[in-house]
């Protein structure tokens, strides 16, 4: 997610990058770790499908758009998080992922919650005059 300079004031921009900083900008508050996670199961129908795919090899569609899926929502559930922190972005996010079990995946979305604002890269005008 990105949004322009202009927009950072708005409520609703949330920037996500996994960098630490973010050109353009300054950081007014750091207000901490914000996270988003969700567990998905993978149906008996799709696990079955899967282990006739995995004989003969290749990519798994439905796990792919199971994974695709949960990543998003986890993203999304990250920013819900660190927008009701009232910050307008989120630095150094990650994702992270575990087993739960065999069918079961918790996906996580982590970084830091912050607020921002533009910046200038204009000189300050009393200062080229010395």
């Amino acid at each position: 997610m990105q949004a322009s300079a202009e927009n950072l004031t708005s409520s609703r921009t949330m920037i996500v990058t996994t960098t630490e900083n973010i050109p353009g900008t300054r950081v007014v508050k750091t207000l901490g770790q914000v996270f988003g996670l969700t567990v998905r199961s993978r149906s008996l129908g799709g696990n079955i499908a899967a282990g006739l795919k995995s004989l003969v090899g290749g990519e798994i569609g439905s796990y792919v758009k199971l994974n695709e899926d949960a990543r998003r929502q986890a993203l999304d559930r990250m920013v819900q998080n660190a927008a009701a922190m009232g910050a307008n972005a989120v630095t150094m996010m990650r994702f992270d992922s575990t087993e739960m079990g065999r069918t079961m995946s918790e996906i996580v979305a982590y970084g830091t919650a912050r607020i921002v604002e533009a910046v200038t890269d204009s000189p300050d005008p009393a200062s080229s005059q010395a």
